[in-house]
């Protein structure tokens, strides 16, 4: 099923859950990317891994939703490498962004002992914060 409609807007009953709470850049890019990965490869993982792939490069996931990056980049390891390789991803935290920029995240998703953690530590953090906010935006 296309995640767009003839004009190019996205179908929000089509987007995942999280998307539905993000700005509407984040619902394009993800629907648009999807879309075209259906034609290529049909239906199925390919297109959605290849849709996230694409909405990591803008946004990126903080809590329960989708905000813009500053500059448009790869956000993990695995992003970077493209789809043949096999690294561990980030579950759509910036890990190429600076232990500022992540420090601040983990202070407005109120992870505690932030002060004290690696980049790494951060971004694991962050990551197990963002899933847990999904969970409970799941439920409610």
């Amino acid at each position: 099923m296309p995640k767009t409609t003839r004009t190019g807007k996205a179908r929000e009953d089509e987007l995942p859950a999280t998307l539905q709470r993000s700005d509407d850049k984040a619902k394009r890019t993800f629907a648009k990317a999807h879309d075209a990965a259906a034609k290529e490869y049909g239906e199925g993982e390919r297109a959605h891994r290849v849709a996230y792939s694409a909405l990591k490069h803008t946004h990126e996931k903080v809590g329960d939703h989708w905000d813009p990056k500053e500059s448009n980049r790869p956000s993990d390891a695995q992003a970077e490498g493209g789809h043949r390789t096999h690294r561990e991803t980030a579950g759509g935290v910036d890990a190429n962004a600076s232990k500022a920029h992540l420090y601040e995240l983990a202070g407005r998703l109120e992870i505690s002992g932030r002060s004290r953690m690696t980049k790494d530590e951060l971004v694991d953090a962050i990551r197990k914060a963002n899933d847990r906010a999904s969970a409970r935006a799941r439920r409610s």
